[in-house]
């Protein structure tokens, strides 16, 4: 009767706080207005809600690490190299700037360099890592990156299992496996002006007999990345792609919400891969090296001036309402397109100097299109406080009610269990108290060919850890 009694007033408690968080969320939802610099907010809160929705999906059980799951219809759209974002160089075993470009981890004054203990004793993992400087990458700044022990570097935002797939930078993606050795590890540093990840005497898959691979990238504080490999005893052109992508140099993309072709109405999240940088792999050989040089970019322009007559960028356009440069395709192009920023930027800076920044353009999607009414344009009888006090102090009253109920049947159930101890459903507690073991739980992903996905295992103190499908 106690149990009974205890789930009915969960029961009634949960049905009483739904219907309280209804009515409160009716009574925000009254409340909005329009406002330029509030739909900015409102716009950048959305983005932050949708990225906290895309992180928690996942096949399975609902959890705080995103999944690639929430991309069905993931389209990819490929521009090669067109030399507007990075330009770069090689240098061969006889250049004396390869041995300048190759950072020595074993020299003590270099600064603290860390073993990753997991990925050097895994295959098919990564683990997010913060930096202690902004990066910048395609003219955006990154703080976070994600070390894969597939010889790369992911740089998105969000995480997903698809880690291979773009917005990342690659010495040498492959299907390395550094759990075959003991000497084969995953290092880093960071002091403060570089960032330094190396992969030392990895191993193939598969093919551990054929030589081990140590080579590093080098992400600088004024955002130049550099490529050196140190032994490469197998040409890229050899290894196989079959298992996992196998690919050299930098790719940034971005996600936007479109409209699916068979329902206009409903969105989809497409992930468009923008630009992408394809070196040339045959002078991949041992003691060589590249060297990435950022171009000036669109988004480093903090003026409209500066944006339209800038001579180090082009096809630069100047959007109002988010005081941004941009030529429209960036991370930040779901920004662009709710803002309408394509239409916006037709116009000259001195249209924008008589207007300013909040008379710009209102985005328009979807749940906009109906607009709340401004507060002079709504009706002057308002509902007061003092007409919902009652009802509120009832269902305020009825939640305390039950808490105090359930505490003191619980409190009985404990009284009942200690002075009863010999009685079946007591003993049967007593004997699975003790048991402190919960299995943890991982969320697979129904394909397995070159994805990562992140897991909980027990007994391991990390950040952002993240394990692959295994096959």
């Amino acid at each position: 009767m106690g149990l009974c009694a205890v789930l009915l007033i969960c029961l009634s408690q949960a049905e009483l706080t739904r219907v309280w968080a209804q009515e409160q969320r009716g009574i925000i939802q009254s409340g909005k207005t329009d406002g330029g610099p509030s739909d900015i907010q409102r716009i950048r809160r959305d983005e932050q809600d949708l990225s906290r929705r895309i992180q928690n999906r996942t096949g399975q059980e609902p959890t705080n690490r995103p999944s690639i799951d929430i991309l069905p219809d993931n389209m990819t759209r490929v521009v090669e190299d067109s030399q507007r974002y990075y330009s770069w160089r090689s240098f061969g075993p006889g250049d004396k700037h390869t041995q300048d470009l190759w950072v020595d981890l074993d020299s003590v004054h270099q600064g603290p360099v860390r073993v990753h203990a997991i990925l050097s004793n895994t295959h098919r993992q990564a683990s997010r890592v913060a930096l202690t400087f902004d990066f910048l990458f395609y003219g955006h700044q990154v703080r976070q990156i994600t070390i894969a022990t597939g010889g790369f570097i992911f740089t998105g935002e969000i995480t997903h299992r698809m880690l291979t797939a773009t917005q990342y930078i690659a010495p040498l993606m492959a299907n390395f496996d550094p759990s075959f050795s003991k000497n084969s590890t995953v290092r880093y540093l960071d002091n403060g002006d570089i960032f330094v990840v190396q992969w030392d005497n990895v191993r193939l898959k598969d093919r551990e007999t054929e030589g081990a691979f140590t080579f590093q990238t080098v992400l600088c504080h004024n955002g130049t990345i550099v490529f050196s490999y140190k032994d490469v005893p197998l040409p890229v052109e050899k290894i196989n792609s079959t298992e996992h992508p196998v690919k050299v140099g930098l790719s940034d993309a971005f996600m936007a919400l479109l409209s699916s072709p068979q329902s206009p109405d409903a969105k989809r999240q497409t992930i468009y891969e923008y630009h992408r940088v394809e070196i040339d792999t045959t002078k991949i050989v041992n003691s060589s090296a590249f060297e990435f040089t950022p171009l000036p970019t669109c988004l480093q322009h903090n003026s409209c001036e500066q944006c339209i007559q800038s001579n180090l960028t082009s096809g630069c356009r100047w959007c109002n309402t988010l005081q941004r440069c941009s030529t429209g395709i960036d991370r930040y192009r779901q920004e662009w397109l709710d803002y309408s920023c394509s239409e916006e930027a037709k116009g000259t800076c001195d249209d924008y100097a008589h207007r300013g920044p909040e008379s710009s353009v209102i985005p328009f999607n979807s749940s906009s299109s109906v607009k709340t009414p401004s507060p002079a344009a709504q009706p002057a009888n308002p509902v007061t406080e003092g007409e919902e006090a009652p009802e509120h102090t009832a269902i305020i009253a009825g939640v305390v009610a039950a808490l105090v109920l359930l505490v003191f049947l619980t409190l009985l159930a404990v009284y009942y269990i200690n002075t009863h101890p010999t009685v079946a459903p007591p003993f049967y507690l007593m004997q699975r108290r003790t048991n402190n073991y919960w299995p943890s739980m991982k969320f697979r992903n129904q394909g397995c060919h070159s994805s990562y996905a992140e897991v909980d295992l027990g007994g391991y103190e990390k950040e952002g850890f993240i394990e692959a499908e295994q096959c």
